[in-house]
């Protein structure tokens, strides 16, 4: 994985969760699955497995993922590479 991979993995994460911030349903569902609260949010939104686990919960709902690559203006695909390269998916092959 290179820095630029790892770079735009991060800004994709980034974009993801502002997007599931701004969606009431989204984003009580996540704070619901994760346990956690906005001011956790705040203090762990620049670690990469925080970022990788965001794009996950994307990747866990079809529907979710779908709207997010809509909104993000990319392909799945790329949502999922770019969860692949900031960790997540380890020892997991579909």
């Amino acid at each position: 994985m290179t820095d630029t991979n790892t770079s735009a993995a991060s800004q994709t994460s980034l974009n993801a969760l502002t997007f599931l911030m701004g969606d009431d349903a989204l984003r009580d569902r996540f704070l619901a699955l994760s346990g956690l609260n906005a001011d956790t949010i705040r203090s762990m939104v620049t670690e990469q497995e925080f970022q990788s686990n965001v794009l996950e919960f994307f990747i866990h709902n079809e529907a979710d993922l779908l709207n997010l690559s809509q909104h993000l203006d990319i392909n799945p695909d790329q949502i999922v590479a770019h969860w692949r390269a900031l960790g997540g998916g380890l020892y997991q092959e579909w």
